[in-house]
């Protein structure tokens, strides 16, 4: 089924952005934060697990248009590839992930990273092209020396932010 980007923008306004991805075909598991829109002209090769974040200008990529650079007389060439992310997975800000690509499950993927390769299960990755620079357990680990929610005061978003944010000095009054 087709739809327009004026459909999807509606769909997302009135449903959320998972629903409207979802209507184009992109699987989606449970309990995901999803802060771009993964459009693509092959929605439906795309696949996501459970509790994964993908942060904004995150992009998927599905296909690779440098086929239409060789032709003959069986026309132009073509590859699709499915792009698979696990569950338990961070994408940061700005991402690229190309086609064939599968993260696996307790991943994470730095901001401004090109995936070119799939990424084995609790691997964290960045950089271009990606690549490892720690495992799962030292990341997790390092993880738990961070302020949690019990830490957290204020009556407000920003004063709970502001009472753990590094480097940050609440003016209090005297």
């Amino acid at each position: 089924m087709k739809f327009s980007r004026l459909t999807y923008r509606f769909r997302r306004s009135t449903r959320g952005r998972v629903y409207a991805m979802r209507a184009l075909g992109v699987q989606i598991g449970a309990g995901c934060r999803i802060l771009s829109d993964i459009i693509t002209t092959e929605p439906w090769l795309i696949s996501v697990g459970d509790r994964v974040t993908i942060s904004s200008g995150v992009t998927f990529i599905t296909h690779d248009g440098s086929g239409w650079l060789y032709r003959d007389e069986r026309g132009r060439r073509y590859r699709f590839a499915p792009i698979r992310v696990g569950s338990d997975v961070f994408i940061g800000a700005g991402v690229t992930v190309l086609p064939g690509v599968r993260i696996g499950d307790r991943c994470v993927v730095g901001a401004g990273s090109v995936v070119t390769a799939s990424v084995p299960d609790g691997t964290i990755v960045a950089g271009v092209p990606a690549r490892p620079i720690k495992g799962w357990p030292e990341f997790h680990a390092g993880l738990a020396t961070w302020p949690a929610e019990t830490d957290m005061v204020g009556q407000t978003y920003r004063q709970r932010v502001d009472s753990i944010a590094e480097g940050f000095q609440v003016n209090k009054p005297a």
